[in-house]
């Protein structure tokens, strides 16, 4: 759902050292107890990448969920969610959204302080991190796990927001299913995925990620009351200098894999409304985040070139078939959806939609994730293999770039960037010869480097030149 930049923007330019924890048990049923053995080789992943030193900080530290679950839960234990007859999804799509809301909260908010919610590594866990989001100048801070994502441009989420710099911070969860992938994917640490010929979520699966800004909640009428988490983040999106700030919600995603939709994954936005009817006007919630809207494919007949960066209301297209958007102005506040009112949330970007974005995921990524980040952008709604390209409906599992060796990812945007990480890491690790330098009689000294933030399309590598 969430629009990312050019996945070159990923690639760490000055790599940072890995922050290995001890050996602890990666792969347990919940409930089930591991086995001294288990403690002993077990592998762990780096939890986070930024956070002050320990003698500057004091204060609760971000813990990867990572005991994925080594046996693929039973078909009949799948969440209702992912198994209600899907006419009735369209039928009653507000309340579906409501109670995949619910079943995303469940056991994961209710604290006394909303910091100390969503605390999912447990020792029975249910709920689990993507690894490898630590890595590179966008990963992971270490107070509550939020990744860098995009910038917040002037007047995105609300006419009054003048403020610029702005930009948004995310963490992602994923239900028991979904960690059993995750935990198949990076069961040889050393050779992630190499192992399967195909990287598949079972139906059952269901990811849930929460999204912040740090745009001040003054300048957004819906933001108030906010609710807030301490963050360590940088000072803007352009900036490496990291502060703790806080930081406002202001959307939740989610993704069902669902036994009956027509491509297999259903995309669900909610907006975070402090003034949306009933709200306690001293007290914020996490039920302030109310429905946008669900999408279950992506209008693939719709070619009309619209959309509403700067809402003043939002615009609802009539034409489009697969998204179903909340029409009640009382409670979803001006937001922009996406390309020509296709679903997409407020920190999203305007000119896609989260099917759209989620489609590409695959690695390596030969295509970027919207087509305004390709070197050569096609003209909007000019027929595929251009623009609407991204607006096709592909089934999960399938290749997005077909006639290449990509390994589809099945819609999961963490696990492409994820690969994308450990291999940047890995293969610049074995390039650290001599050889590869020409040594002259010069003082030691670096270059400037000059990211173009695009990819190889040939290798999926990033593309860093010198200057």
């Amino acid at each position: 759902m969430r629009i990312l930049l050019p996945i070159g923007i990923f690639i760490c330019a000055s790599y940072i050292c890995l922050l290995m924890g001890p050996s602890a048990p990666t792969g347990s049923e919940p409930g089930e107890a591991a086995s001294d053995q288990d403690k002993e080789q077990g592998h762990r992943y780096p939890d986070f990448g930024f956070l002050p030193p320990p003698r500057e900080y004091e204060g609760r530290v971000f813990t990867l969920s990572q005991a994925y679950p080594r046996r693929e839960p039973p078909p009949a234990s799948a969440p209702n969610v992912s198994t209600r007859d899907f006419e009735e999804v369209k039928k009653n799509w507000r309340q579906y959204l409501l109670d995949a809301r619910d079943y995303c909260f469940k056991d994961n908010i209710g604290a006394p302080n909303v910091e100390d919610d969503w605390q999912v590594d447990r020792d029975s866990p249910t709920w689990f991190h993507m690894p490898w989001q630590h890595f590179g100048p966008m990963g992971r801070e270490g107070i509550h796990g939020l990744t860098k994502e995009a910038p917040v441009q002037p007047r995105q989420l609300s006419w009054s927001q003048t403020h610029s710099g702005g930009q948004t911070y995310a963490v992602g969860f994923y239900n028991r299913f979904g960690g059993y992938t995750i935990g198949q994917v990076w069961n040889d640490h050393e050779h992630p995925a190499q192992h399967l010929k195909k990287i598949a979520f079972p139906v059952g699966t269901v990811v849930c990620k929460l999204l912040f800004v740090d745009v001040p909640p003054d300048q957004v009428p819906s933001l108030n009351p906010p609710l807030q988490w301490q963050a360590y983040i940088t000072d803007n999106f352009a900036s490496t200098k990291r502060n703790i700030r806080p930081v406002s919600l202001i959307q939740m995603d989610i993704m069902v894999r669902h036994k009956t939709s027509p491509n297999g994954w259903l995309f669900g936005t909610f907006q975070y409304n402090g003034k949306r009817p009933g709200a306690n006007p001293k007290k914020p919630f996490w039920d302030n985040l109310v429905p946008v809207g669900l999408q279950w494919g992506n209008d693939p007949d719709v070619k009309d070139n619209t959309s509403n960066p700067m809402p003043i209301t939002t615009i609802i297209n009539k034409r489009i078939k697969e998204s179903v958007i909340n029409n009640d102005s009382n409670e979803l506040p001006p937001t922009h959806l996406g390309w020509n009112g296709r679903l997409n949330g407020p920190v999203d970007n305007p000119m896609s939609s989260c099917m759209s974005c989620h489609m590409t995921a695959e690695t390596p990524q030969f295509s970027q994730m919207s087509p305004l980040f390709e070197p050569d952008p096609p003209p909007p709604g000019s027929p595929s293999p251009g623009w609407m390209r991204w607006f096709e409906n592909v089934k999960c599992g399938d290749k997005f770039d077909k006639n290449t060796n990509a390994q589809p990812t099945d819609f999961s945007l963490q696990m492409s960037i994820a690969l994308q990480n450990f291999r940047t890491w890995r293969n610049e690790g074995s390039k650290l010869l001599a050889g590869r330098y020409t040594s002259k009689p010069l003082p030691a000294r670096l270059l400037p480097i000059r990211p173009l933030g695009r990819v190889n399309p040939h290798t999926g590598e990033a593309v860093i030149s010198r200057e």
